[in-house]
Parts: C-alpha cells; structure tokens; sequence
C-alpha cells in the first residue's frame, strides 16, 4: 500500500498543478465556465462572486498539489484532496448523465474533454486519492514536516499572486483560437479530417401513458396500444466543429458585415465589450485619444458588442464615443479577448496584437511597434 500511495501521490500531485496552473492562467474564462454550472444548478445568484471562486479553486487545487508531492500535512491533505474530488466527480457525472455542460473546463482551453471524457477522468483520480487517503500514514514529509508545509503554503500564495496578474492583464500562455498569430477566416474552416455527425431518425410513440422513442427496426414489433406522437432526429456522435464557428459581425439593424472586416487588407482596431454596462468606464477618455488619431492616420476602428442598439446609444452618448459599434455574439466576445473592454489589433482577419484596458497602449507606440512594419 505504501508504494501504491507514494506513486499516486506524484501522479496526483502532477495533475493537480497542471490543472490548477492552467486554470489559473485564465481565471476570468474558469469563472464563465462556473457560471455554466450555476446556471445549471439554478444558483445564478453566486455568479457575482464567481471570479472569486475561480481564484480560490485554482490556488486551493495547486496549493494541494504540491502539497500531496511534498507530503506536508498528509492527513489535511488527504482529506482535502478526497473531499474535492467526490465534489468534482459528482459534477462531471451529472454534467455528463443529464448533457448539462459540454466542457468541464477542467484544463480550460488548452484540453476539451467531453462530458464522459471527464467523468472517466475524475473517477481514476477518485480510485488514485484514495490509495493516497489509505496509505496517508505512510508518506513522510519530503524536507521535514514545517519545510514541506511552507513550500505548500507558497504553491497557495503563488497562485492567487498568478491568478489575480493574469486577471488583470491577459493570460500568460494564451490557449483560445483568437490569440496573437491566429487568423480567424482559417479558424472557421474545419480540418480535412473532421469527423463527421452521425444522426439516427426516432419516433415517439406514447404507450401506457408515456412517451418512448422507438427506432426504425422496434416500430415494426409495435401493436396499436403505441399512439404515434412525433419524429425527430437524435444525435447519435456530434460532428467536430471549427476552432471557430460562432464569429459574425452584424450592424445594428442586422446587416452582416462579417466578410467586409475580416477581407480587408488593411490594419483595424477591435474595442471588444461584451456588455457595456459592464465595461470599464475610466478607460473611456483614452480610447477616444486612440480613435482621433486612428481617424487622423486613417486607420479603421470599432467597438464590438453584445448590448442592445438602446444601450449602444446611451454609452456613446454619454462617453462621447465617435466611432460605431457592431453587434457580435456575447460569448464570441468573451472568448476573444479576456478584458471588457479589450484592444485588438487585425489585418486581413489575422490578429496582430490585443491588450488589457489596464494596459491601454498609446497610438505613438502601437504605430511605431506595429503599424510601421
């Protein structure tokens, strides 16, 4: 049992700050993805603190990782670790069992696990940390018993210091299809060798005062007890889909503007907000410096939005925003950009640079470093 435990310890251990590191490199895309499972669990109302929740996760998950390598604290440490995982493995199941949410978003852009994908995965962690809980007796601390706790409280610190950077910049390692280099025109295209949706025709019948869905081949074995109600198509193995496959950009009465930007050869500047109330309002007056010199240099800018043409009007008018803003998709806009609002830099669809409001750039320097090549 010893030997079992010491080798679950690293493989957990292991896991425990990748997952948490890679979290941690975007918490800001980790809380939508909590706020999926509030939605789901009908407790929208924690969605206020759900970037909270996400920090906290992420450190609580390295600070037990290299606390499980270290064996500091074991008897803490096991229980927490098992506590955790049963909470998690419940998760995955239901999310799985009822299709409730696609992506667990437990290696969050850089790995997509489906549903069933991620149950398996939680369940051979589960059988893992109970080696781990079994044997918690046996694993001495690696440098000392206050040595090892200190290092593991360090892991913890260290996180929540990452975390809240990345907040407040962009993620360190970008892992989403809109990141620098990328060209969204491509992104939308699949693969050659996606593979393909496979669909099986059902029908509903109601028997016995119940709804059932029958094949083809069972409604040939029917009797006339079977009152036919509906025929639909049921996905058996969904299709792979783009990197891409949400992207359109429509003005506000609806007209598609998306292959007019994307097609143009020249440089154009994205102010991404998905929600503009809310959007950072101190940035306001800097990005109305940046669009007079884009206007004087004859550079493109627009803003992007999921707000409704009301809204758009109000803000522009009370922020004196002189340029015009297209409507996109809401989770589109997340996902581009982590910062509401965000800067990015495009030509010919392909994006050349973003930025964090917090880390706003001047013109003189975006057009000696960028726009000058």
């Amino acid at each position: 049992m010893k030997t079992l435990a010491n080798i679950s310890r690293l493989l957990v251990g292991v896991l425990f700050i990748i997952s948490g590191f890679i979290k941690a490199n975007d918490p800001l895309g980790f809380s939508y993805k909590l706020d999926e499972y509030f939605v789901v669990f009908h407790m929208e109302w924690l969605s206020h603190i759900s970037l909270a929740l996400a920090i906290l996760i992420c450190a609580a998950e390295i600070g037990l990782g290299v606390a499980t390598l270290m064996g500091a604290r074991m008897n803490f440490t096991a229980w927490s670790l098992l506590l955790m995982i049963i909470f998690f493995t419940f998760l995955t199941f239901y999310s799985w069992y009822f299709n409730k949410v696609t992506d667990c978003g437990c290696f969050g852009d850089a790995l997509h696990l489906t549903p069933l994908q991620s149950f398996e995965k939680d369940l051979v962690l589960l059988v893992l940390i109970l080696f781990i809980f079994i044997g918690r007796k046996s694993i001495s601390p690696l440098l000392g018993d206050m040595p090892s706790t200190v290092v593991s409280w360090l892991g913890f610190a260290g996180s929540l210091f990452f975390s809240i950077q990345c907040y407040r910049h962009l993620p360190m390692i970008d892992f989403r299809p809109y990141k620098i280099g990328k060209n969204i025109q491509e992104g939308m295209k699949l693969p050659p060798n996606a593979k393909k949706g496979k669909v099986e025709m059902v029908f509903i019948y109601k028997h016995n005062g119940k709804e059932v869905e029958l094949t083809t081949e069972q409604i040939s074995t029917i009797d006339s007890t079977y009152q036919y109600v509906d025929r639909k198509d049921k996905m058996l193995e969904e299709a792979d889909k783009p990197a891409i496959h949400d992207f359109t950009i429509t003005d506000m009465q609806g007209s598609d503007y998306t292959e007019d930007i994307l097609n143009n050869p020249n440089y154009y500047f994205f102010l991404v907000a998905y929600q503009l109330d809310k959007t950072d309002a101190k940035v306001q007056g800097k990005i109305n410096d940046f669009v007079n010199l884009c206007d004087q240099n004859k550079i493109k800018f627009i803003g992007l939005t999921s707000s409704s043409p009301k809204e758009v009007d109000a803000f522009r008018h009370e922020h004196n925003s002189m340029f015009p803003y297209y409507n996109a998709d809401a989770t589109t806009l997340k996902t581009m950009i982590r910062s509401n609002p965000g800067l990015m830099l495009l030509k010919h669809g392909t994006v050349i640079a973003m930025w964090h409001y917090n880390d706003f750039p001047s013109f003189d320097d975006v057009k000696i470093t960028y726009l000058g090549k």
